[in-house]
This record gives structure tokens, sequence and C-alpha cells, in this order.
């Protein structure tokens, strides 16, 4: 439902996913998933195809026309029934557990509805463990195309490009998601397109992995004698 504020969840969509966010990065000494409008990088996505790349110099959006706009129309389509079908199945399970919509839940029983989910089960009283291989996370990677993920890998997806993208997008308010990982990041797209910012610095100029000798010393600002 596109309305002129570019919103399209409506209120109880939008109360549940933000609730679900908050479990995905929560707040605790640092800002989270709330205070950062991941929600608001998310409802502003779903609410059509005005918002998906940012012109470089920061002054807008492009506007999409032909292929390029039917991919992009038929690509939020889909995530749009995502969510559709993920709050109802996030209250479902929530109701099943206590008797309650996933917003009313104490934060330990959304884990455990959020847990459930990803594993793919039920958040009963023996809620089962994942069959999955040792070292594969598949909600935390992003090695699919967004219209293969599930919904929760969906929403973690989601969630983390909320809280990490530039402001433009609708997260990452007022930069909290940069001041959490110590990123400053630039004051606008337009500071990048214009080259007055870069990330150069960012990035190590060795990416080997350093020897307990080398972190010796880095920490002790000397060569360690031994």
């Amino acid at each position: 439902m596109t309305t002129e504020t570019d919103t399209w969840f409506d209120h109880h969509q939008r109360a549940t996913v933000e609730a679900a966010m908050a479990r995905i990065i929560p707040t605790d000494d640092l800002p989270g998933a709330r205070e950062a409008g991941t929600v608001d990088f998310l409802d502003r996505y779903l609410s059509g195809i005005d918002f998906i790349y940012a012109k470089p110099d920061g002054s807008g959006f492009e506007t999409l026309s032909g292929r390029s706009a039917v991919a992009w129309t038929r690509r939020v389509e889909l995530a749009r029934q995502k969510y559709d079908d993920g709050v109802r199945e996030l209250d479902r399970q929530a109701q099943a557990l206590a008797g309650v919509d996933f917003v009313g839940l104490t934060d330990a029983q959304q884990d455990r509805v959020l847990a459930a989910l990803e594993r793919g089960v039920d958040a009963g009283p023996e809620l089962a463990k994942p069959e999955v291989p040792y070292g594969i996370e598949p909600a935390l990677q992003q090695t699919n195309a967004e219209s293969e993920l599930d919904f929760f890998s969906l929403l973690v997806t989601h969630t983390r490009q909320g809280f990490l993208s530039d402001p433009i997008y609708g997260g990452n308010r007022d930069h909290i998601g940069w001041q959490v990982i110590g990123f400053p990041g630039p004051a606008s797209l337009a500071e990048v397109h214009s080259g007055r910012y870069s990330t150069s610095e960012y990035f190590a100029d060795d990416r080997r992995h350093p020897t307990p000798h080398r972190q010796q010393q880095g920490l002790n600002g000397q060569e360690d004698a031994s």
C-alpha cells in the first residue's frame, strides 16, 4: 500500500518488523536497529521503485524505466509478499507460544520465535536444534539473490542494510550504524562522487593474517626481543 509518505507497511506490520529487527541488532550499551531506523529503510524500499539507486551526487534517486523497472517492480512485489507472510507467521508462532502477537512477547520470547523461524520449526516447549553442516550460518551469509531468500534471511539482510547503508536510503539514522562500527563516513554521497572523500584509509595494505610476532610488535611499537 504505497502512500504519499513513501511507506508500505500498515501499523501492525511496521511494529512487528521493527520489533524483530530490534532483536537481530539489539540495543545494549550501543544503539541498535531501532535507533538506526532500519524499519524506515525497509518501509521505503517496499514502497515501490522510486528509491532503488541513489544518484552519485546525492541529489536524489535514479528513475527506472523499461526492463529495469519491470524487474525491480517484480523484485519488490516478491519481497512484499514475503513480509506479509512473515509477519503472519511471527504472530502465529507468538500466539502458539504465549497467546499474544509477536510485539506482545518479551525479548526472550521474541528471540525464541525468531530462532524457531530460522530453523524452520515451531517455538514450542522442545525447540529442535537445526540440522546445519558445521560452519554454515545461512541467515548470516548473503550468498543468494534476494528473491531466493526465505523470510528470516531476508529480514536479517534488510536489517544489516538498513543499519549500515548510506542514510540517503532511509536507515542508518544520524549515522548510528557507522558510529557503532567506528566508521565516520562521508557527509553525503556528493563528497564521494566529487572525490573529496575516500575510504582507502580503512583498507589494510597487508591483508595477510598477522603472526604473533607482528601482533606483539604492533602492540608494543617495537620488535619483540624474544
